[in-house]
């Protein structure tokens, strides 16, 4: 959080000024927005479709740490992984409200910042924001974002659908957020007492732009729709691979094999992983926050899937009694265990 030449008090706007301030000039662009911010309630309207509804909470210094988290980020991402969410259901976003507690040592020009990631993000997805709410917070910063979108008439796709024989895919690639956390995490510790510090992202900046401009895989969704593809059941990746399988998985009543040589793993990652003597895979499997898309399709849909880019087909759902696996490099099974962001722990 970079210091401003000249800084306003919240305090001198009060909690309306600042969301006027905040939003103004925000026009509807979806049909469904009958009316969004400036009445006690957003009117929405969604005839003949399914409506999807997700809310995420962010707290500073447990989702967070502004000392290496540009506030313009940090709005882009709050927004992101909750327009995820909507887009892992099979559906297109297209309301969000925002939601903000805030500690007196932000000030309007601080707020504005993250409000100018929270409208680049509205733009690059089409979303309109609609409302939200404004508080003092005791400590630090707090977000609250939901996000409400679309899908037609039983096209929603949930995590309870996969069957025996489906095959598991994968969007992009996955270790990479978890690298540009370790990242940004060693060069924070390395400018402690350096006020004159100047990071090394030198060959690193897949990572940390992975770690702080994740992006929600809303073309992925619209591949599939264009291929004729419905899958069987959808999760994002935000807890890590392996925590996202076993949701489905359970949820599905089904077991699965994931095959460690078609994980999907970038150049960058692989080095990282090396520099700081961490198991590359162990990392793919746990590390979290990618927020690729991971679904299931039936085996028929094998030749159109395989054929998306952008799509890595990693393994299969079985019968539950088989358990879930990952098979390694030499067809050895190992269980596959949950071990990603635990938010409680």
């Amino acid at each position: 959080m970079q210091p401003q030449e000249k800084e306003t008090e919240i305090s001198q706007l009060g909690e309306f000024g600042l969301i006027h301030h905040l939003t103004d000039g925000i026009e509807p662009k979806n049909s469904s927005t009958l009316k969004g911010i400036g009445d006690d309630a957003a009117i929405l309207t969604y005839p003949d479709t399914d409506v999807v509804v997700s809310t995420d909470l962010l707290l500073e210094g447990v989702h967070f740490d502004l000392t290496y988290v540009p506030l313009k980020h940090l709005g882009y991402k709050s927004a992101v992984v909750n327009i995820s969410d909507i887009c892992a259901m099979n559906a297109t976003p297209r309301q969000i409200t925002v939601s903000l507690g805030i500690s007196k040592r932000f000030t309007v020009e601080h707020m504005e910042q993250l409000y100018d990631g929270i409208r680049l993000a509205c733009q690059v997805y089409g979303v309109d924001l609609v409302g939200g709410d404004t508080t003092a917070s005791r400590q630090g910063l707090v977000i609250s974002v939901t996000v409400i979108g679309d899908a037609p008439r039983n096209m929603v796709v949930r995590r309870d659908g996969a069957h025996d024989t489906d095959l598991i895919c994968v969007s992009g690639d996955l270790g990479a957020a978890y690298m540009g956390l370790q990242v940004l995490e060693r060069e924070k510790a390395a400018s402690a007492g350096r006020p004159d510090f100047i990071p090394k992202f030198d060959g690193k900046e897949y990572l940390v732009e992975r770690q702080l401009k994740p992006e929600a895989r809303k073309d992925i969704v619209e591949a599939l729709a264009k291929a004729g593809i419905k899958p069987t059941s959808m999760i994002d990746v935000s807890d890590g691979l392996s925590s996202e399988l076993l949701h489905i998985c359970k949820a599905s009543n089904t077991g699965c094999r994931v095959y460690e040589d078609r994980i999907p793993i970038d150049y960058q990652t692989a080095v990282m992983a090396k520099e700081l003597n961490m198991n590359l895979v162990t990392a793919a499997l746990n590390g979290g926050e990618d927020y690729e898309l991971l679904f299931t399709v039936p085996l028929t849909d094998h030749e159109r899937v395989s054929s998306m880019k952008g799509v890595h087909v990693i393994g299969r759902i079985t019968r539950p009694e088989l358990g879930c696996a990952l098979v390694t490099r030499d067809d050895q099974e190992m269980p596959l265990q949950a071990q990603g962001w635990n938010h409680m722990a």
